[in-house]
């Protein structure tokens, strides 16, 4: 069957040299965007439950935007301000370009991972005195507890968002050929709006091993795979599908 139509599980890009953009013209076909999860932040009161005194530490990780953002507002809700010399480590450049909303950068002490959380343990490996605190979800990937345990250091994960089911009832008589999924989350959210969904004809695409086996564990077929040596990105691995059963 031809691609038409497909829906991405997350926000709309928001810049037009998105691939998306491309893709949709290139191979006429209809691409729309919607979030099948969103994040919230948990409440102050929370946070104390999880017994943590920001002024404990001395170093904080942050993995993602939503790190930096939850942890900023908690520890302005708890008048906590962060000491000139707190430390930061960041995953990726985009998280600690994002840093710079909250903190002057040029007068901050800021350590850059390549982009995997595994890269980012070099750097703090060599910080080992430091008092690491992580700012999470409540979704937290294994390698990450697992990865710091490796490294022997005084680190302490809090909890300060979490991630929710979004309410996507009005998509219930909407049917595209191409749904796409970034996370098991997006699964897990299909589920719950969705309790009697059938795939019938609709072709499912997952980034990554644990969306893939996510779509297979619900009892999904997974029609699209990525990333791969040949489709590194999603678009690359929907244009190669879409260019084969559109030719039909």
């Amino acid at each position: 069957m031809k691609v038409k139509t497909i829906l991405v599980s997350q926000p709309a890009p928001k810049t037009e040299t998105s691939p998306y953009f491309d893709l949709s013209e290139k191979q006429k076909v209809k691409i729309d965007f919607r979030s099948f999860i969103h994040v919230e932040g948990i409440s102050v009161k929370e946070v104390r439950g999880q017994k943590i005194d920001l002024a404990n530490f001395t170093a904080i990780i942050l993995t993602s935007r939503n790190a930096v953002d939850h942890f900023f507002r908690i520890a302005e809700e708890m008048r906590f301000k962060v000491p000139d010399a707190m430390k930061y480590f960041c995953q990726s450049e985009a998280v600690a370009y994002y840093l710079q909303k909250y903190v002057v950068y040029r007068k901050r002490k800021i350590y850059v991972g390549q982009r995997t959380f595994p890269d980012l343990t070099k750097l703090i490996k060599k910080h080992k005195t430091e008092k690491f605190l992580l700012p999470s979800s409540d979704k937290l990937k294994p390698l990450i507890p697992e990865e710091l345990n490796k490294l022997g250091i005084d680190w302490t994960r809090v909890d300060l968002y979490r991630t929710v089911v979004s309410d996507l009832s009005d998509l219930e008589d909407v049917f595209y050929d191409v749904l796409v999924f970034f996370s098991p989350s997006g699964i897990e959210s299909l589920l719950k709006n969705f309790p009697d969904f059938k795939q019938n004809k609709t072709r499912i695409a997952a980034f990554g091993n644990s969306t893939i086996k996510a779509v297979e564990d619900a009892g999904f077929k997974c029609d699209i795979h990525a990333p791969t040596p040949e489709t590194p990105s999603m678009t690359m691995a929907l244009e190669k599908y879409i260019k084969v059963v559109n030719k039909k």
